[in-house]
């Protein structure tokens, strides 16, 4: 048995849980882990590689192919593929949407699930997705659903590209995010669901700040440690 604690955070896309996740983490003193940064990276492989995303068995026959592994330089994430840092490389719009089509295939979810795992035996974490606290950490004593509405989320991913300097529409991203929401809640390995015994927070109306104590506030409902917070 392992006496590192885990925070699992899952929810549909755009919910921010990834910011959530890494605000709370460093509050904590945790180890944040993007499992959504993971994805990012298979389907970057196959983008590269010139894998068609829709193609789950020409994906599925390079996964052996694909190592993910993550580093943290001066407490800042970085993402490896192959040994290769790609951090910078996986946060387009592209690598995003490919990401959602190849995580519903059983040879990418099977891939990374003994990685995220052995990560949570080896330290605290917090980890964020969609499967953490149903299929990843089942076990993990606090179990977070963040969600907020369609037009709440849109707007977020919206802020998100033109912020980064991309073109987007905003009717174009609700509508992707509609899309990704009943893919997620449809497919057969690892569905979204809002797992047993977990908190559901709906940040529609919520700060950031707000919603990170309502998540350490869970924590020590726990008692998962002595933490001064």
């Amino acid at each position: 048995m392992s006496d590192k604690i885990s925070i699992a955070i899952d929810g549909p896309a755009g919910a921010g849980k990834s910011t959530i996740a890494k605000k709370v983490a460093g509050t904590l003193g945790f180890t944040y882990i993007d499992t959504g940064a993971m994805y990012r990276t298979m389907a970057y492989y196959c983008l590269r590689e010139g894998i068609s995303p829709d193609d789950e068995d020409a994906v599925s026959s390079v996964c052996d192919k694909i190592e993910v592994s993550l580093k943290y330089v001066e407490g800042v994430q970085h993402v490896l593929l192959n040994g290769e840092d790609v951090s910078g490389l996986i946060r387009t719009a592209e690598v995003g949407a490919a990401a959602s089509k190849i995580s519903v295939y059983p040879a990418v979810r099977n891939s990374l699930l003994d990685l995220q795992r052995n990560m949570a035996k080896t330290e605290n974490v917090v980890m964020d997705g969609r499967d953490i606290g149903s299929v990843v950490l089942p076990d993990a004593p606090v179990k977070i659903f963040l969600t907020a509405s369609v037009e709440e989320r849109a707007r977020r991913r919206y802020n998100e590209y033109v912020l980064a300097g991309q073109e987007c529409d905003i009717e174009k991203i609700k509508k992707e995010i509609e899309e990704r929401d009943h893919r997620d809640m449809t497919r057969e390995t690892a569905p979204l669901v809002c797992a047993e015994g977990a908190t559901v927070l709906d940040s529609s109306n919520m700060t950031i700040d707000e919603v990170c104590e309502a998540v350490i506030g869970l924590v020590k409902e726990a008692g998962c440690g002595d933490f001064d917070i």
